[in-house]
């Protein structure tokens, strides 16, 4: 499991929460001032992520602003940037003589070293905090100052891939090992970087790794949501990223298996976990193969006898004789 600490107001006196809460804030991204209508019993909790360098933070607390002034930028500036990913309520951001606005599946984003305010309403919100240090993220600093403050969206594009792999991990930090820590903040600083690229229109501006390292995630997350397509090939995939078949290839060299047999694995574990779910037992087999991308009952049951050892009608009876 990743290493993670949490808090919970609820565990303070009252009079002391929303104090606790500001202290945290300020050193879990940077030194701010915090105000809210419901300090004086405020409710929060957070769990903080630790992926080497990077960090990740899930949170959920009323409403309330932040402000990061000059005044503080100059005291202690920790010389990175933040992105909040609002899964409920409402934002609004001031910078200078600018305002925008913020609803779910939006990224608030900031710059340590700029002043800001940001107003949270409709509340409890809900968020997915990333703190990146500049230095991980491969831009000319100018282009990444710029880019950090323009809206970004976790709905399409990298953004979304961005926001998934977000999700996921706050989720399910037990699914992974403290030593995958520093690998996923490589890959979170990867994935800001093309998300920043992307709005700056200068993807030149990354180097060879890192647009690979994004690409490949690309390629994987387009695969899991094709997984059902019986045409999903290689040559699909390439077509589908603008890319030749034999840079695909190239591309999963370093990986444990080739992309062909990646998506037979794939599409053979959700097919054995559909045989072993007794809700499904009425469900013909062949139905949950083509679900899964075999259209042909014969050649599902050749793969499925290969990858363990029995045909697929022997493994749902056993399978199903266990639970009950």
């Amino acid at each position: 499991m990743l290493i993670e600490t949490v808090f919970r107001s609820e565990g303070l006196p009252a009079a002391d929460r929303f104090d606790y809460w500001r202290e945290l804030m300020s050193r879990t991204h940077a030194p701010m001032d915090l105000s809210s209508d419901f300090a004086a019993d405020y409710q929060a909790e957070q769990r903080l992520i630790g992926l080497g360098e990077v960090s990740l933070w899930p949170a959920t607390f009323q409403p309330l602003v932040f402000r990061r002034t000059p005044k503080l930028i100059r005291q202690s500036d920790p010389e990175s940037y933040h992105l909040s990913l609002l899964l409920r309520g409402l934002g609004g951001v001031t910078r200078n003589d600018s305002e925008a606005t913020y609803v779910p599946w939006d990224f608030h984003s900031s710059d340590s070293s700029r002043p800001f305010e940001v107003r949270t309403s409709q509340g409890p919100i809900t968020t997915v905090g990333l703190e990146v240090p500049k230095a991980l993220v491969p831009l000319p600093r100018d282009k990444g100052d710029r880019a950090i403050v323009r809206r970004l969206s976790g709905r399409e594009g990298v953004g979304a891939l961005l926001a998934q792999f977000l999700t996921r991990v706050a989720d399910d930090p037990s699914s992974f090992q403290p030593a995958d820590g520093p690998r996923l903040g490589t890959v979170a600083a990867d994935l800001l970087s093309a998300l920043l690229a992307h709005v700056l229109d200068a993807d030149g501006s990354l180097p060879p790794e890192s647009r690979q390292r994004t690409l490949v995630l690309q390629i994987r997350s387009y695969v899991q949501r094709n997984l059902h397509d019986a045409e999903l090939t290689p040559s699909v995939i390439a077509a589908a990223h603008h890319i030749s078949l034999s840079y695909l290839h190239r591309l999963f060299e370093q990986e444990e298996e080739t992309v062909a047999a990646w998506i037979r694995r794939l599409r053979l574990e959700h097919a054995r976990s559909d045989l072993a779910d007794p809700a499904l037992r009425t469900t013909p087999i062949c139905v949950i193969a083509a679900r899964w991308g075999f259209p042909h009952a014969a050649d599902f049951t050749r793969a499925f006898r290969t990858a363990y050892g029995m045909p697929p009608k022997q493994y749902r009876d056993e399978a199903c004789h266990t639970a009950e």
